[in-house]
């Protein structure tokens, strides 16, 4: 079974909606109409790989990352910690958390990232999905990471929240 990272952005007033009521957020997440929704992406399998080349630490160590990057995995607040979304509970980023998370993103390059790639270690420290040895296990990452700075981007531009979940 595979483990996909999602992004959702939203104005205030949707954030605190899913707040006061998490079921919310499953039923827009998890209906037939999410498909065409373009406040939502997900970054695939990418998302392990995107966060190790980002701040050098894996699943097992994301709360050894360094804000605002470490938020890209685990966000600080949570919608409702009983709520299961495929893999735990959603977590969120405030609309200023969200900025600072844009503004950090905009200072790395693709270049940059490809720099930081190793498979060697990505391999050895089980960096998932286990890819790294494939001749486009690099461009697989700096796609995502593309889509992810747009993402990200929007958010800060239309001064939203961002819900995180894995399913």
């Amino acid at each position: 079974m595979s483990m996909i990272q999602n992004f959702l952005r939203v104005d205030s007033e949707t954030l605190d909606r899913f707040l006061a009521d998490s079921r919310i957020l499953s039923n827009t997440v998890y209906s037939k109409e999410s498909i065409g929704l373009d406040n939502l992406i997900d970054i695939d399998k990418a998302w392990e790989g995107i966060f190790f080349l980002l701040t050098g630490e894996s699943i097992g160590t994301y709360d050894q990352a360094i804000p605002p990057l470490s938020w890209l995995l685990v966000a600080p607040n949570d919608i409702d910690r009983n709520q299961d979304m495929g893999y735990g509970p959603a977590t969120y980023t405030t609309i200023e958390q969200t900025r600072q998370i844009h503004l950090a993103l905009q200072e790395i390059s693709p270049e940059e990232l490809r720099q930081r790639f190793d498979a060697t270690t990505m391999l050895e420290k089980d960096i998932y999905p286990d890819i790294w040895d494939d001749e486009n296990a690099l461009d697989y990452l700096l796609q995502y990471f593309g889509d992810l700075k747009t993402f990200y981007r929007l958010a800060a531009t239309h001064n939203e929240a961002v819900v995180l979940f894995l399913n």
